[in-house]
């Protein structure tokens, strides 16, 4: 079964459309960006992401979004099914 996250991102200032874009052209074998939403509130931009297992959608954050221009901090929240 998937593992997906959504992974809210704080940018740069004036960096919000860019960071975006470049997740969106993001390519990362160890997971699936389903969705990018640019946002306002606390957070810029919102991606969702979805993987095999959590150590993939962590390596896809931490060696891929983190490592996008113009991006300051992340939060990750995992999607999980109650009941």
């Amino acid at each position: 079964m998937a593992v997906r996250g959504y992974v809210l991102i704080e940018a740069e200032v004036g960096k919000a459309k860019a960071v975006g874009e470049s997740i969106r052209k993001m390519s990362h074998g160890d997971a699936r960006v389903t969705a990018v939403d640019t946002v306002t509130g606390p957070f810029d931009v919102i991606v969702q992401l979805e993987a095999d297992d959590l150590d993939k959608l962590g390596n896809a954050i931490t060696d891929g979004i983190q490592r996008a221009e113009g991006v300051q901090r992340t939060t990750t929240c995992l999607a999980v099914k109650l009941g």
